[in-house]
């Protein structure tokens, strides 16, 4: 039986989706409800990725433009609402990770270099339940999985230079990866 803290999760993805189907038709009164609802996952994980408010901020800008001119694209076979934004999320701080100089002074100081001296941003009861949700899924995958997916979904890394990273062949990386991807689907389903 779901807990009542978890209840809540799928009522914020029908939330979320009706927003979404609101600026596909577009509705700005929905955009800015959908801000409200996901700034502080979009903006922290911009944040976490790029280690720099100021593109943390831009990303974020990019990233709720692309919703209001990509709403239409959105299909919910295709996930959930807020995979969705996490998605368009971390590809958009990637790309511009990619696109900065900065990227080549990630190299080395990846896995243990994540600043904790920055406030996150605040966060609804939501947010925090569905992170620590997350966290916990985390901590199921062996360290492998868990390393592997960290590196790719926190740090931009591709899967050739997590490869690389992990000296370790770009099959088994993959191979961990998926497996790690599967796992975290069946255990943060089981969650809700």
């Amino acid at each position: 039986m779901p807990s009542a803290d978890t209840t809540r999760i799928p009522d914020l993805e029908r939330e979320l989706r009706e927003l979404i189907n609101k600026i596909s038709r577009g509705c700005e009164s929905a955009l800015g409800k959908l801000y409200d609802r996901m700034i502080s996952q979009v903006y922290g994980l911009a944040l976490k990725i790029l280690r720099s408010k100021p593109e943390a901020d831009e990303v974020t800008i990019d990233v709720f433009k692309q919703i209001w001119d990509k709403a239409f694209d959105y299909t919910p076979d295709r996930g959930t609402p807020s995979a969705w934004l996490i998605t368009l999320t971390r590809s958009r701080a990637i790309d511009k990770l990619r696109s900065d100089t900065k990227r080549k002074s990630l190299q080395g100081t990846l896995h243990d270099d994540i600043p904790s001296n920055i406030d996150p941003p605040d966060e609804t009861t939501e947010t925090r339940e569905k992170r620590a949700l997350i966290e916990k899924a985390l901590l199921e995958l062996t360290p492998k999985q868990r390393e592997s997916i960290e590196l790719a979904y926190f740090h931009g890394l591709t899967q050739t230079e997590i490869s690389v990273r992990m000296n370790e062949p770009l099959g088994t990386v993959k191979s961990w990866m998926r497996a790690g991807m599967i796992r975290l689907r069946e255990i943060i389903g089981a969650g809700y």
